[in-house]
């Protein structure tokens, strides 16, 4: 059964309650997405280290309900 849109965003966000999260349904099927993340919590960790955390936080999600995801992430950007 595919994942919707909100289900990505709400277990995401479960995971990383401070986090900027949008998601887009590349294909209009619920198996491809894009997400953008924007958490505090990436700050310091590598670009895989920061994916990582998001496909942690999917469960096991990716292969199985969800087949692709284009993912980027990031940190908050700070005013200074």
């Amino acid at each position: 059964m595919p994942m919707s849109a909100g289900q990505l965003e709400q277990m995401i966000r479960q995971a990383l309650p401070d986090a900027q999260v949008e998601i887009t349904d590349l294909r209009g099927d619920g198996d491809h997405y894009a997400a953008h993340v924007v958490s505090a919590a990436f700050a310091g960790k590598s670009r895989v280290e920061q994916h990582k955390m998001v496909y942690d936080a999917l469960k096991g999600g990716m292969g199985d309900e969800l087949h692709a995801l284009a993912l980027q992430t990031g940190v908050p950007e700070t005013n200074q």
